[in-house]
């Protein structure tokens, strides 16, 4: 499929967001927003890309696989990882109104995270080694958190990218919260694209299900999906959460977020009838299989992108 019509709907199945050389492509026109954009691109071994970030602001991140990206006279080696379940990787931050080159030797999957915004930013290398590693949660809503792009962790100008680890049989995404209202010091007006990939167990694919229901702003966005590895859904509003993987298949997602705030920040407002299952966490253990992996050691890139 190649194609840049909009999408019928909030929920995006694997193959359904192809255009081109990706196998995920939303962008704010695809998507009928203002800000967020995401891009998967699959490369074959020896394979590379070419990409003009135009006027957003992009994060290069390995799902699997490593690569180089050659952007504004350096080079960035990234070493990238086997898979999301087996570690932190590194990145780069590519700015707005440039160009990259994007190969790799031995082929892989990488994760394009993207953002609308306006001033330019240098481009730089994100070490696995700094990357926050947060559990969150407890009991059978403890989840793990890679904060690699998160507000106060990284300087985007309006990027916010993280990805999150559900164990089989949890909830996360819990309790539902929105960021669909600019209201200072309490909320952010926030698009969110989730990206999902599903750990197979015993050679069978694995399944999760998403839900997003309306909180009175924006389109009324209610979704309630099924999803697979390689599924996008759609959040322009609403109250997201619950994130549920189904036992025996640990779930990831990745959280690409923006908006048209001066301020980058992450405030959210849980819903008023689920939030009370915070005050129960501190009297529950945090899941004993988390984290499943912390973030390396110090790790150098190589050539002169140190």
């Amino acid at each position: 499929m190649t194609t840049n019509d909009p999408f019928p709907g909030f929920h995006v199945q694997a193959g359904k967001a192809a255009d081109g050389p990706y196998a995920v492509d939303i962008d704010p026109e695809r998507a009928g927003w203002g800000h967020s954009s995401l891009r998967v691109l699959d490369l074959p071994p020896g394979g590379s890309h070419s990409l003009a970030t135009g006027d957003s602001e992009w994060i290069v991140l390995p799902l699997s696989g490593g690569c180089t990206v050659i952007a504004e006279g350096q080079t960035f080696e990234l070493h990238g990882r086997e898979s999301v379940f087996s570690g932190v990787s590194d990145f780069v931050y590519l700015p707005r109104d440039s160009h990259a080159q994007i190969a790799s030797g031995a082929g892989g999957r990488f994760a394009l995270t993207g953002a609308r915004c306006e001033n330019r930013l240098p481009a730089r290398y994100g070490p696995a080694s700094a990357v926050p590693v947060e559990l969150r949660g407890s009991g059978n809503c403890s989840r793990q958190v890679n904060n690699f792009g998160a507000a106060g962790v990284f300087e985007c100008d309006k990027l916010i990218a993280v990805e999150v680890l559900t164990p089989g049989g949890n909830w996360s995404s819990y309790p539902p919260h929105k960021h669909d209202q600019c209201r200072p010091g309490e909320e952010s007006e926030l698009e969110e694209i989730y990206y999902f990939e599903i750990a197979e167990a015993h050679g069978n694919e694995g399944i999760g299900y998403q839900r997003v229901s309306p909180s009175g702003h924006g389109r009324g966005t209610d979704v309630l999906a099924e999803v697979r590895t390689g599924d996008t859904v759609l959040i322009p509003d609403g109250w997201h959460g619950p994130s549920i993987a189904a036992p025996g298949h640990d779930m990831y997602y990745l959280n690409v977020m923006a908006g048209p705030e001066a301020e980058r920040a992450w405030l959210i407002c849980d819903h008023p009838d689920h939030a009370w299952i915070r005050s129960t966490w501190p009297d529950q253990p945090v899941d004993p299989r988390l984290p499943l992996y912390q973030a390396p050691a110090s790790q150098a890139p190589a050539g002169d992108s140190r």
